[in-house]
């Protein structure tokens, strides 16, 4: 199993909300949450991007990465 690493500050709300039932750190859980959410699917897409097996799916792993990304059609290779 994969170990993955958050922001102290992430850690510390996550344990106020779970273990103290503080609920107004809610918005900045999720907000946390789904930013690192982001990086892990960036990241995987990135993978599959340098270590597709077919220069078909390298493609389509790069076009995928950079749509995510924001990259502008003008900007691509």
């Amino acid at each position: 199993m994969k170990q993955l690493r958050i922001s102290e500050q992430l850690f510390m709300e996550l344990v106020k909300f779970h273990l103290l039932d503080m609920e107004e750190n809610l918005p900045s859980i999720k907000q946390g949450l789904e930013a690192k959410l982001d990086a892990l699917v960036m990241r995987d897409l990135y993978s599959k991007y340098k270590t597709a097996p077919t220069e078909e799916k390298r493609e389509q792993a790069r076009k995928e990465y950079l749509d995510r990304r924001g990259v502008s059609e003008k900007f691509r290779w």
